[in-house]
């Protein structure tokens, strides 16, 4: 951790913390004497944390647009138009 904190030219006190919050969210594995390994996390974790993102994503996109008063043709059509496709 020392080197990449030297790499980075932070403070190495700094590297450390961010890998243990890295560990307690179940990222990465710390083995002692062997290092730092990225966690292998199952696909189903991973999958509901996207849908659980994703979703916070949708909630804040919609109080978005009903602060704008948009309606929910509004919304269909501006989500079509980013998604390259032709409004219905």
């Amino acid at each position: 951790m020392r080197h990449l904190a030297g790499e980075l030219r932070i403070n190495p006190a700094t590297v450390s913390q961010a890998y243990r919050e890295l560990e307690s969210e179940g990222l990465v594995e710390m083995r002692q004497g062997a290092g730092s390994f990225v966690a292998d996390i199952a696909t189903e974790v991973r999958q509901r944390d996207r849908t659980t993102r994703l979703r916070a994503a949708v909630r804040t996109l919609l109080a978005e647009a009903s602060r704008l008063g948009a309606s929910p043709h509004d919304l269909r059509a501006a989500l079509d138009a980013e998604l390259g496709r032709s409004p219905k």
